[in-house]
């Protein structure tokens, strides 16, 4: 959400970032904007000026009757009524005017970083050279992890189709505990070592939460909704980052930083055709999410630090990857600056995103009404919020069929995972 008072103080600066974002018309969009608050606030005068008429009246009118003027005193009353009226109208015009200027904001992506490269997609993300890491193994036949996994009678997409229709997967036996174990091993990584509070969150919100971080109103085909009103979280990025709304946090308190492991629910309503085999894009899959909330001062360094713990999960599992800064068309729409984390997939022999490490500033916390009190201050500020994947668990388990492929089908476990695999070194076909 945007204060339209920054907006007042440079109108030329927020029409700028709404063209770096893509916006088509920013300067017309900026202007009406503006218009629709010069009318707002010019209707606030007015009440606030009819309020006080009607308040003075109100006080005129007992001391005519007091010295029995009396048709002055009618005259007070009549006029007395008709302000009522018309403050009545008035605010009704005020709320009417302020949900469609709240509602116009509501819609508008946040502004790009300074140092976010400009584009118009994905073409133009910028690699960060020092996050490369690793190097992609050199594997001519490698094969895809569906073919993989469905060699291995592990993994199922005909009986799931069957009974949930496409996008959705039956793992068994090994893989699916492959799938746990990597959830295990992500939050024992972010909590035990990166200072992360895990969280059990509800799966369900309500419209408002859904408004805070971003994906209502603009966004509700790609959501799930439920008989109830509920919506199906898409990310736990939606109950963790609300966890903080309509607070007022003390500074000491910050940075807050949360982690769960949950199912998550997308329509994918714009993904026709891309990716229909495999698990890569799914309806429902398994992510432990990273959220931080910030002062202003912290969240830049908060970032990179996020970047760093989603990294050092691949890092750990030996998987090469690199990172990219999104350029202004590809980001998301809260985000001001995002990073996203691809790792190297042999079979489709490509790097593929398996994290995106965002940095919302205060564009979250407006809508959410998420503050902070500053030391020894009596005002207080908006939060920024920072959300990241730490990591998808379905694209990790991809990366792992195959990067860990044998010529033989089966799959090497990771040195990391094999605690969490009862000991285990290696995936073999189901008997």
């Amino acid at each position: 959400m945007h204060d339209i008072r920054i907006i007042r103080d440079d109108p030329a600066a927020f029409a700028a970032g709404l063209a770096r974002r893509g916006i088509a018309g920013a300067d017309r969009i900026t202007e009406e904007l503006l218009s629709r608050d010069k009318e707002l606030r010019a209707l606030l005068t007015r009440l606030q000026d009819a309020q006080a008429r009607r308040n003075e009246a109100s006080k005129l009118i007992g001391r005519a009757k007091a010295e029995k003027r009396d048709s002055e005193a009618q005259a007070l009353m009549a006029e007395v009524a008709g302000l009522k009226d018309a403050i009545q109208t008035g605010e009704e015009s005020e709320r009417v005017l302020q949900e469609e200027l709240r509602s116009r904001l509501a819609s508008l992506p946040n502004l790009a970083a300074p140092d976010v490269p400009d584009g118009a997609d994905e073409a133009a993300n910028v690699e960060v050279a020092a996050r490369h890491w690793g190097t992609p193994p050199r594997a001519n036949s490698a094969k895809e992890h569906f073919d993989l996994g469905e060699a291995l009678g592990l993994m199922d997409f005909e009986r799931a189709t069957r009974i949930s229709g496409s996008r959705f997967v039956f793992l068994k036996g090994a893989l699916a505990r492959l799938e746990r174990a990597l959830g295990n091993f992500m939050l024992d990584l972010h909590t035990e070592q990166f200072g992360y509070t895990e969280i059990s969150p509800p799966l369900m919100v309500r419209d408002e939460a859904a408004f805070g971080t971003g994906q209502l109103p603009k966004f509700a085909e790609d959501l799930f909704h439920t008989t109830t009103g509920h919506w199906l979280v898409p990310t736990a990025e939606v109950p963790l980052t609300n966890y903080v709304r309509e607070e007022i946090l003390d500074e000491a308190q910050l940075p807050l930083r949360f982690t769960a492991w949950t199912p998550c629910f997308r329509s994918e309503a714009g993904a026709a055709g891309r990716d229909t085999r495999g698990m890569i894009r799914m309806h429902q899959f398994p992510k432990v999410e990273l959220v931080s909330i910030a002062t202003p001062e912290q969240s830049e360094a908060e970032h990179e630090r996020m970047t760093d713990c989603a990294q050092d999960v691949l890092k750990r599992l030996d998987l090469a990857h690199r990172v990219v800064t999104l350029c202004t068309g590809d980001m998301g729409f809260s985000a001001k600056k995002t990073y996203d984390i691809e790792v190297w997939l042999p079979g489709q022999n490509r790097y593929r995103e398996i994290s995106s490490c965002s940095n919302c500033g205060d564009f979250q916390a407006r809508r959410m009404n998420a503050r902070y009190r500053p030391k020894a201050e009596k005002a207080t500020r908006f939060v920024h919020t920072l959300n990241g994947s730490g990591l998808a668990i379905g694209r990790t388990l991809v990366a792992i069929l195959e990067n860990y492929q044998e010529p033989d089908g089966s799959i090497r476990i990771p040195e990391a995972l094999m605690p969490y695999m009862g000991g285990a070194k290696k995936i073999e076909k189901a008997t």
